[in-house]
């Protein structure tokens, strides 16, 4: 073996290479926590049983639960294809065509501000890219207050967007793990104490991660105590259709924040409502005072989007805007957006049917009284664990499942097993 001379003592290459290492400009770096989602998928995946289940994974299956892509969505894509289109760059701000369509969307076809022309709506990658656009801005150009105020709990990417953009994370009351339902009172108490003219993060419609949303009366009196404190609002809106399979029921919260004189910031995701997982096509919407303000604001958005990104992907947006603007395809996709969102309210229902079958004494109405994708199920740590290691149904310690993972197939199963961690 060939001997290295360093700094008067021989060394063999092993050692060498050591000592490169301890130098390294990065042995600083720590391994970072694994990412609690995609633990679950890398368990299930090395699990043999046969009855197992991911109920961790927060995209939509099918009744035999694979992956689905929409119909319209397939012939969206044979469009762009028969038309041989180029892949130039887009404009900073996106496809004219499907920002303008993100705004009608969320904003309804016979919106004041859309007439009156005081909004501005830009592309950003999927519902993640939008709220970072909005967290930019409001930590560049929002003058008040730094502190944004979010839902406990929330999504798991809410924290690391707004945080890493700048601004200060607060919490509000929100769920209530002893009903497994809104903590109305407590989110009405805490938003009354939140400072005059701070952010505050709403969910639109299928909060992420527990299910629960306010009941439309319960929505005035939020946006009430919204407009006395002078908050500035910021929707999340990643579900819109998907919730409750109407498009104008799942956006009614928007709608009547707007009606009473709330400007608010808007981030929409097509990656649930049109299977868009992996096209990252998404829409930021500011509404503003007058159509010379929007101006203004549009031109300052481009400046934040150009150095993060220059300018967002086109394929997810020209599905997308092929689907909400051929009148055709669209209705298609209305049919379909309403079949998914009907697959997963039959599952609740069957899953709370099949606990009572298997005898079990809890009130389980929680499950069917959530909406959308996920569902908190108020289920405890050690029972969790159990529903894993005796039944190799997979799921997040929190007690959360993604209903998408339950069919027709193994809600008995499934059904089963909660009964016999719970009884």
């Amino acid at each position: 073996m060939a001997l290295l001379h360093t700094r008067g003592l021989l060394a063999t290459p092993r050692l060498a290479a050591a000592a490169t290492r301890a130098s390294s400009w990065w042995s600083h770096v720590e391994m970072g926590p694994p990412d609690p989602i995609l633990g679950v998928t890398e368990a299930f995946k090395r699990d043999t049983n046969s009855k197992k289940m991911n109920l961790g994974v927060g995209a939509y299956r099918d009744d035999n639960g694979k992956p689905y892509v929409l119909n319209c969505v397939r012939k969206a894509e044979a469009m762009i294809a028969s038309k041989k289109m180029d892949k130039e760059y887009l404009p900073i701000g996106g496809l004219a065509d499907f920002t303008r369509a993100s705004a009608e969307l969320a904003l309804g076809e016979n919106s004041e501000v859309l007439k009156s022309g005081r909004y501005v709506t830009v592309q950003g990658i999927s519902g993640t890219g939008s709220l970072r656009i909005g967290a930019s801005f409001l930590q560049r150009f929002f003058k008040s207050s730094r502190d944004v105020y979010l839902p406990k709990p929330s999504w798991g990417n809410h924290t690391p967007i707004f945080r890493d953009a700048g601004l200060q994370l607060q919490a509000y009351r929100y769920y209530d793990p002893k009903t497994c339902s809104l903590d109305f009172s407590g989110a009405m108490d805490d938003i009354s104490k939140i400072p005059e003219k701070s952010i505050i993060l709403l969910h639109a419609c299928a909060h992420n991660p527990t299910g629960v949303d306010p009941r439309q009366e319960q929505w005035k009196e939020i946006a009430a105590l919204v407009k006395k404190r002078n908050l500035l609002v910021y929707f999340d809106m990643a579900y819109q259709g998907f919730a409750s399979g109407d498009i104008n029921r799942d956006a009614w919260a928007v709608r009547y924040f707007i009606d009473q004189g709330i400007n608010v910031l808007i981030s929409q995701s097509y990656a649930k409502n049109m299977g868009l997982y992996g096209e990252r096509a998404g829409a930021f919407t500011m509404i503003c005072s007058n159509a010379e303000e929007a101006k203004r604001v549009e031109s300052q958005l481009k400046i934040l989007i150009r150095p993060m990104y220059s300018n967002p992907p086109m394929n997810g947006a020209r599905i997308a805007s092929i689907i909400l603007n051929t009148p055709d395809i669209r209705k298609e996709w209305l049919v379909e957006v309403k079949g998914m969102a009907d697959r997963i309210i039959s599952m609740r229902t069957q899953l709370v049917s099949n606990l009572k079958k298997e005898g079990s004494s809890h009130n389980w109405q929680h499950i069917t009284d959530q909406i959308g994708m996920f569902c908190f199920t108020g289920l405890k740590p050690e029972q969790v664990e159990k529903l894993i290691k005796e039944f190799s149904i997979y799921l997040t310690k929190d007690g959360r499942i993604s209903v998408a993972g339950v069919t027709s197939g193994n809600v008995g199963y499934l059904a089963h097993a909660i009964h016999q961690v719970t009884k």
